[in-house]
């Protein structure tokens, strides 16, 4: 039951995720102490085989999509048209509704500033 919920498309083998992560990982923890119930992520991993996937996990403090579901995660990335990595889309986490397609566009050009981000989401 979360306001939010950003679908997160990611790879431990992807240097522009590995940059991308920590940075959503500190928005997510100061959102988390503001508010625990306004967003949860879920992260679909592109990794090329299940130890990677799990090493790159176990950094995350969010929920992922099982490795093994790759029909799921194959389907969702349809779903999001989602063509390169890493990729945030912000969903309504009530109607499902796409509140932001391009999120981690969204939280650099609001510079992760919090209330800019938010505002940008409702």
């Amino acid at each position: 039951n979360k306001q939010r919920i950003g679908i997160y498309f990611s790879a431990h083998w992807c240097p522009p995720c590995r940059s991308f992560t920590p940075k959503l990982k500190k928005f997510y923890d100061t959102l988390k102490e503001e508010d625990k119930d306004y967003l949860e992520i879920v992260m679909i991993s592109t990794d090329n085989n299940e130890d990677e996937f799990f090493e790159y996990f176990k950094e995350q403090p969010w929920v992922a999509v099982p490795y093994a579901e790759v029909s799921l995660k194959q389907a969702v990335t349809r779903q999001f048209n989602v063509t390169g990595i890493p990729h945030l889309v912000i969903l309504d986490g009530y109607t499902g509704e796409i509140k932001d397609p391009i999120g981690r566009k969204t939280l650099a050009s609001k510079k992760y500033d919090m209330n800019e981000v938010l505002t940008t989401w409702l």
